[in-house]
C-alpha cells in the first residue's frame, strides 16, 4: 500500500463528511460548502489532509436530509421562496433575469438567499430602477471578477442577491467552483416548476 493510497479516503469517509456537512448546512445555516465540509471533517475527528467529497455529493445529502427531516415544512418554505423569486423575475424583466442557486435546485433553507442573475449595462441602472420603485438595496462585494455588482434586497420570504453582470455574458455558461454547470431558469420555466 502506497502512502497516497493510505491518505485517500474511502467512499464511506466521503459519504460521512457529505452527510455531516449537509446536516450543518440544514441546521446551522452554513451556506459555504467548503466551510461545511471542513467543520464536518473536524466533527468526525478526521485528519486535516482528508480529501473532501465534492459539492454535488453534499447537495445530494442536503436534499435527502431536508426531505427526511424537514419534509412538508421545507416544501412550503421552498414554494414561498420560489413564488417570491418569480415576482422578482417579473419585476426585473428589463434586465433579462434568471433564478439560480439553492432556491432553484431545492436545497434552500431558512437562512438561504434568493439568487437572481441580471444582465445590465451598469449596476447603477438597476439600482435606479429599484429606487424609483421605492425598493432599498445594499451593496455586497462580488466574489467573481465577471460580476459588476451584487445588490441585496429584503423580501417577505428571504433576502435576494441581485447579481449584476454585463449583457455579453448572458450566453456564457456559468459554472460552480468545482466545474459543474450552474443551472438557471427564466420566469416561464419557474412558473412550470412552481405548478408541478
Amino acid at each position: 500500500m502506497t502512502r497516497h493510497e493510505r491518505q485517500r479516503p474511502s467512499h464511506g469517509t466521503r459519504a460521512s463528511i457529505a452527510s455531516a456537512a449537509a446536516r450543518l448546512m440544514a441546521e446551522d445555516g452554513i451556506s459555504d460548502f467548503h466551510l461545511a465540509k471542513k467543520k464536518a471533517a473536524r466533527q468526525l475527528g478526521l485528519p486535516e489532509h482528508t480529501q473532501f467529497p465534492d459539492n454535488a455529493e453534499v447537495e445530494a445529502e442536503l436534499r435527502a436530509y431536508r426531505s427526511l427531516y424537514q419534509g412538508e415544512e421545507h416544501e412550503q418554505m421552498l414554494l414561498a421562496m420560489r413564488q417570491t423569486a418569480l415576482d422578482l423575475l417579473e419585476l426585473l424583466a428589463p434586465f433579462n433575469p434568471y433564478l439560480t442557486g439553492s432556491v432553484l435546485d431545492g436545497t434552500a433553507g431558512e437562512y438561504s438567499h434568493i439568487d437572481i442573475l441580471l444582465f445590465a449595462d451598469s449596476a447603477k441602472e438597476v439600482e435606479i430602477f429599484l429606487l424609483n420603485r421605492g425598493i432599498d438595496v445594499d451593496h455586497v462585494d462580488p466574489r467573481n471578477e465577471r460580476v459588476e455588482a451584487v445588490l441585496v434586497m429584503e423580501t417577505d420570504t428571504a433576502d435576494a442577491n441581485l447579481v449584476i453582470m454585463p449583457p455579453h455574458l448572458e450566453r456564457v455558461a456559468l459554472k460552480f467552483r468545482d466545474g459543474r454547470p450552474r443551472d438557471r431558469i427564466r420566469a416561464d420555466a419557474l412558473r412550470v416548476l412552481i405548478s408541478e
